[in-house]
């Protein structure tokens, strides 16, 4: 247990109390709907047979001119705190695109994304991390980031709906060692979108791409 002093009585903090926190509890119920809505629209591209209509095909066809530069793009203000369902979006573009740029791309643009946020937060401070996340919240992640930071860091990188990108502003708050802050960002975004860009891709097969 962390101890964080909130006035006259210390409340004590636990790792799974972080986890309970509204701004996390709210990203876990967004993506659960998400997800929920995201398999019904799959469930009506198969039954209609979206995948032979011409719409479908023009769409591909300008998915595999633009994609790349679009999913880069859309990755990077997705690793922001701009909610963009960057993990809807590559999916989507997986049944168009080779995989192995697209994870690349996608994985490097959150990257990007993500390292914004660290060199605002280490450049403006306390008061503009201040503004992004309720005070109370930003207390109980900074008590707890000397004990278990980086494996939060890594645990929420590895979830597409866990705010991980909220996380880049402390890394940044706390001066946290970039080459660290680079890999721990990089390579759990990686292992995502890789998974991602194969379920895609098996999902285009499905619905008959």
């Amino acid at each position: 247990m962390i101890v964080l002093s909130t006035g006259s009585q210390p409340e004590k903090i636990g790792f799974r109390d972080l986890f309970k926190a509204s701004y996390v509890r709210t990203s876990l119920k967004l993506g659960i709907a998400l997800t929920v809505a995201g398999l019904i629209v799959i469930w009506l591209l198969k039954v209609f047979n979206v995948a032979a209509s011409p719409l479908f095909a023009d769409m591909g066809t300008f998915i595999t001119n633009y994609g790349l530069a679009g999913i880069f793009l859309a990755t990077i203000l997705a690793g922001t705190i701009i909610p963009l369902g960057s993990p809807a979006l590559v999916a989507f573009a997986a049944i168009f695109i080779d995989p192995i740029p697209l994870i690349l791309i996608a994985s490097i643009g959150f990257t990007i994304g993500m390292t914004i946020n660290y060199a605002l937060a280490c450049k403006l401070g306390r008061p503009f991390v201040a503004k992004r996340m309720a005070p109370e919240h930003l207390d109980q992640i900074t008590h707890a980031w000397s004990k278990w930071g980086l494996i939060i860091y890594v645990i929420f990188g590895l979830s597409i709906v866990l705010p991980v990108e909220l996380l880049a502003f402390i890394c940044g708050l706390l001066k946290t060692r970039i080459s660290t802050f680079l890999l721990l960002s990089f390579i759990p975004r990686l292992i995502v979108f890789t998974l991602i860009v194969y379920f895609g891709k098996y999902l285009g097969i499905w619905i008959g791409m």
